[in-house]
């Protein structure tokens, strides 16, 4: 069984280019990938999403003079007022989601943006089966009028999305152009229109794969220019912007929010008495204990030079106490001379302290740290100022 398993994650390592099985998941599901990294592919795809509706906004009326040329003047009309329609959809698209900055909304556009050419595909249809389309140079438009669904498909292909996003988001396109073949309004043969309905698949299938691609892509990058080299904890200035998220999403929820500022005690002696070497391995153990006892929506970042501000959503400060208090139990790490390496915290949680600001926050949590540090190092001070401070068995191994 291990060994199936075994050749199944290295068949799947091959696939995905030596990815790891993480970062596969990561492709496969929407909710697998970082806040930071969510907001950002969220920003992408609404900045997409505005500009395609503004093109098909300009070039949907523009096919209008064609349709009047080419067809009876009846269908003709009918054609220019389905255009008209979708023209203004496309428009109102553009205009919206100004400000948001979430993988929900963007979903929500992508959708909308899909929406408008399924429900013209699945109008018009109808609308040309009732008319007799002889000359072949109504049949060449009409043509193009079958087709519209492979553009929408291929569209996908500018996203970053997940497996799961791809296969949601095309499914009712092809739904739609089943549906026209089973009620007997295809343009084409009905072999035909089947075999196209394959063709489509396989489409939606590239189409999806590039926009994980584009996904993996976006997220190396991201990776790459949000996170400290040292201790992989996101660097202050990407800190702050999710630290401001949080925060606003703390208020709008009526939820907790608690920080923990934590800063390595008498780290400046392993510096001058050992190396900057032994100083930046010492940083990383702390910063993979610190990741330990953090939970995966919760954020690391490295503030300063040993400081670190661990970011615990929808935790009050019992919930960060308990996180730290586990922090202790285990340890940071052992320093070069052999003794446990320590830290001081100070933490703040909104509700408990009644903070309006994000800045506030932070400060709060730093001016308790400095307090821990005052009275003793190796202790932690939490809301309402209470203080931990016996004796904590530190592992050697952490």
């Amino acid at each position: 069984m291990h060994f199936v398993k075994d050749a199944g994650k290295k068949l799947l390592s091959i696939v995905f280019g030596g990815m790891t099985m993480a970062e596969v998941f990561d492709l496969l599901l929407p909710t697998r990938q970082s806040a930071f990294v969510q907001r950002r592919r969220a920003l992408l795809i609404l900045s997409r999403v505005r500009l395609v509706a503004a093109t098909f906004a300009v070039l949907t009326p523009l096919w209008i003079p064609v349709d009047l040329y080419i067809f009876n003047t009846t269908l003709g009309m009918y054609l220019a007022g389905l255009r008209l329609f979708a023209s203004i959809a496309f428009i109102l698209l553009g205009l919206s989601y100004r400000g948001a900055d979430n993988v929900a909304m963007a979903r929500w556009a992508v959708i909308w943006l899909l929406a408008v050419p399924t429900v013209f595909f699945l109008i018009s249809h109808p609308l040309l089966a009732q008319f007799a389309i002889s000359d072949p140079a109504q049949q060449v438009v009409a043509a193009g009028y079958a087709f519209l669904p492979f553009v929408m498909v291929a569209g996908l292909s500018v996203f970053p999305i997940t497996a799961v996003e791809g296969i949601a988001l095309s499914a009712p396109l092809l739904g739609a152009y089943l549906l026209t073949g089973v009620l007997g309004y295809q343009l084409l043969p009905f072999a035909s229109h089947l075999g196209a309905l394959w063709l489509l698949l396989l489409l939606a299938v590239v189409a999806t794969l590039a926009g994980m691609s584009q996904l993996h892509f976006m997220s190396q990058l991201v990776d790459q220019s949000s996170h400290d080299g040292l201790t992989r904890a996101y660097n202050r200035r990407v800190g702050e912007e999710m630290v401001v998220q949080q925060f606003v999403t703390s208020v709008r929820s009526q939820g907790p929010l608690a920080l923990a500022f934590v800063d390595l005690d008498s780290f400046k002696s392993i510096n001058d008495g050992y190396g900057h070497e032994e100083g930046d391995r010492a940083l990383g153990r702390a910063a993979s204990a610190l990741r330990r006892v953090l939970r995966r929506g919760d954020i690391l970042i490295r503030w300063g030079g040993e400081e670190f501000l661990a970011v615990m959503p929808n935790t009050d400060a019992d919930g960060a106490l308990s996180a730290i208090t586990r922090m202790r139990d285990t340890g940071l790490g052992i320093r070069p001379d052999g003794k446990p390496l320590t830290a001081s915290v100070g933490i703040a949680e909104r509700m408990c302290d009644g903070i309006e600001v994000w800045t506030d926050l932070v400060e709060l949590a730093d001016r308790r740290m400095y307090m821990a540090k005052q009275s003793g190092k190796d202790r932690v001070i939490g809301c309402d100022d209470v203080v931990v401070a016996e004796s904590r068995p530190h592992s050697a191994t952490a």
